[in-house]
């Protein structure tokens, strides 16, 4: 009878079963298909590396180009109108937005790894992950294109959140000019920034890949900040001296920073640390007397690296990163996003830990 079983073997799985491991091994056939295809093409453009293997960086499509008009016509006249005016201009190309010099750096990094270790799949991936309607996806192609950029995979969205493809394409860091969608993500556990343009225009280095990062709510978690926005900076430095030898606790962008350390790595096997294309730097209003020897010996313990330490004890962060020239800076509180940007520093707010309930708050 319908529903029922015969025979007194065991019951067969039903498809909502389907374990972990079996998905996990379909999953590495479609590659191995997927490889055997693009194995047989003839081409010079190397193969998009699997996202197991990648560092995926996904970007939205205003934080890679400059389309200020283009929202505004979408926020004052409503998305037929936009997509309408996308068509009407796609042979027009877009202006780099805030993400572009930084997304040109991680590509000149991909070929020098390509260089150094052609099968290798350890490398970045930057995916385009907007919620723009497919309708005006020609004009950021003829763009990307353009710019000779290597976008190869693409997420629009129409319309809806591209939190859970986020989570699909694997992604280590996500970039949006929308700081909604930048603090779902985190919400969601994945490492995010909003992007924010420079008032200045700087040039930026295009042989070396700079990434600097704030400590407290960045790369450490927010522990130490509560500490000093409710009980002062006396008990802060009180509390980082007692607690020298207890690391840190990791914040949201820990596991981008150990990306980048892995793939420094990769340079420094090959006799490439002099000429190594990634540099990092922390930028952090600590005092090294007071409060830096447990910010070191975080980092040690976590087995990773950072090139330059500056601890400015309280002094702007502004004319520190106009000599860096960083493609990125990322802090969780505005008005040092708000200093870079004077100074003409693309800066990225990361959306984390008592300092954003602190700027709402005032």
């Amino acid at each position: 009878a319908p529903g029922t079983m015969s025979g007194s073997g065991p019951e067969e799985p039903q498809p909502s079963q389907t374990s972990e491991e079996d998905q996990q091994q379909e999953a590495e056939q479609d590659w191995a298909a997927a490889k055997a295809f693009y194995d047989n093409l003839v081409t010079q453009r190397p193969r998009p590396p699997k996202p197991q293997n990648a560092i995926t960086v996904a970007v939205s499509s205003r934080a890679l180009f400059n389309l200020v008009e283009e929202q505004r016509i979408y926020e004052e006249q409503g998305v037929e109108k936009y997509v309408e005016y996308q068509q009407k201009n796609e042979n027009i190309i877009l202006k780099p937005g805030p993400a572009f010099y930084f997304v040109k750096a991680l590509e000149h990094v991909n070929t020098r790894l390509l260089e150094l270790y052609p099968d290798d799949e350890e490398r970045f991936d930057i995916v385009l992950m907007t919620n723009v309607h497919a309708q005006v996806g020609v004009r950021l192609i003829n763009s990307i294109n353009h710019y000779g950029l290597t976008i190869e995979r693409f997420c629009m969205t129409g319309g809806q959140s591209p939190i859970g493809y986020l989570t699909a394409y694997l992604t280590n860091l996500y970039l949006s000019a929308d700081s909604d969608k930048v603090q779902e993500a985190i919400e969601a556990g994945i490492a995010s920034a909003t992007m924010f343009t420079a008032n200045k225009d700087v040039v930026y280095s295009d042989t070396q890949l700079r990434v600097a990062f704030d400590g407290d709510a960045v790369i450490f978690s927010d522990e130490s900040e509560q500490i000093f926005k409710e009980q002062g900076l006396d008990r802060f430095f009180e509390h980082e001296q007692l607690n020298e030898n207890k690391p840190l606790a990791q914040g949201p962008l820990k596991g981008f920073l150990e990306d980048l350390g892995k793939l420094q790595k990769k340079f420094y096997a090959k006799n490439e640390r002099l000429n190594c294309p990634i540099r990092t730097y922390l930028v952090t209003a600590r005092s090294a007397a007071s409060s830096g020897a447990r910010v070191l010996k975080t980092l040690r313990s976590w087995g990773l690296e950072i090139d330059e330490a500056l601890f400015l004890a309280g002094a702007p962060k502004g004319p520190i990163l106009v000599k860096i020239r960083p493609h990125i800076f990322f802090d969780d509180q505005m008005f040092h996003i708000e200093g870079a940007q004077k100074l003409g520093a693309i800066a990225a707010h990361v959306p984390y830990g008592i300092a954003q309930k602190h700027q709402k708050s005032t």
